[in-house]
């Protein structure tokens, strides 16, 4: 079995002494996605930045590609190949999306960039607009395709569908969860909308008021729904499923 190219254990963290989240653990093979799901105020974005060391850890530890994450080089990080998207896209109105390509890469790497675009086509007839033109939708584009240029080990998206028609979310979801099969990346997607995430994911963790409330395999998660809303909408105590242990 490969090592994890992501492992949380007993995560706590959040802001000036005050926890946002609790105790969260959980690993993410190569080719492995997994969807980190609950309501506004639940942690999840909290979650992600001290994954990636923008937040310092009250207690716990993140090892990402074989190394302890270290909060004061969070730079490095990136660097190796850990990249955050976040939910407010980090884009520049002003610049086109041919700019933001040559932005997103070290050096030219004309065959990746054409990876890219094969896979979002709709940014093809796009580079030389400004950003600020273009539609949610595109920009949402745009945001994954700059990090998929860098050529991501560990890719970590933070509400990628917020402010987008579902049926945007459903054409993109797949598309990203394929590349993630297909170049061996860890996918960490951050979400409110349960069925669009687990769809894709093969793992699904539920967070309500700091804690995970309810773990356990995509699939099973899907065929349970009612177990799944009541731990979205709020449950006490964490739910473990089990497929052979659980009643259908």
């Amino acid at each position: 079995m490969s090592e994890p190219l992501l492992r949380v254990s007993n995560l706590t963290a959040g802001y000036n002494g005050v926890q946002a989240i609790r105790n969260l653990s959980f690993e993410v093979g190569p080719g492995e996605v997994v969807a980190l799901l609950g309501p506004n105020g639940a942690g999840k974005t909290t979650s992600l930045l001290a994954m990636v060391g923008l937040l310092p850890l009250i207690g716990g530890e993140v090892h990402a590609l074989g190394e302890r994450v270290d909060t004061r080089r969070p730079h490095q990080l990136a660097r190796r190949g850990v990249m955050l998207v976040p939910d407010d896209r980090g884009i520049f109105f002003g610049l086109s999306v041919g700019e933001h390509f040559r932005l997103a890469r070290r050096k030219a790497d004309p065959v990746r960039q054409e990876q890219v675009l094969e896979r979002f086509p709709a940014l093809r007839r796009l580079t030389a607009r400004k950003v600020g033109l273009l539609s949610g939708g595109e920009q949402q584009m745009l945001t994954i395709a700059k990090a998929i240029l860098a050529r991501p080990k560990v890719l970590m998206i933070d509400e990628m569908s917020l402010g987008l028609a579902p049926k945007i979310v459903q054409e993109m979801l797949p598309s990203i969860r394929d590349l993630a099969k297909e170049e061996g990346i860890g996918l960490v997607l951050v979400e409110q909308h349960i069925e669009l995430a687990l769809s894709v994911a093969d793992r699904g963790l539920i967070l309500n008021h700091g804690e995970v409330v309810l773990d356990g395999a995509a699939s099973d998660l899907l065929a349970r729904r009612e177990q799944v809303e009541a731990a979205y909408f709020g449950v006490e105590d964490r739910v473990e499923v089990d497929a052979e242990v659980l009643p259908s």
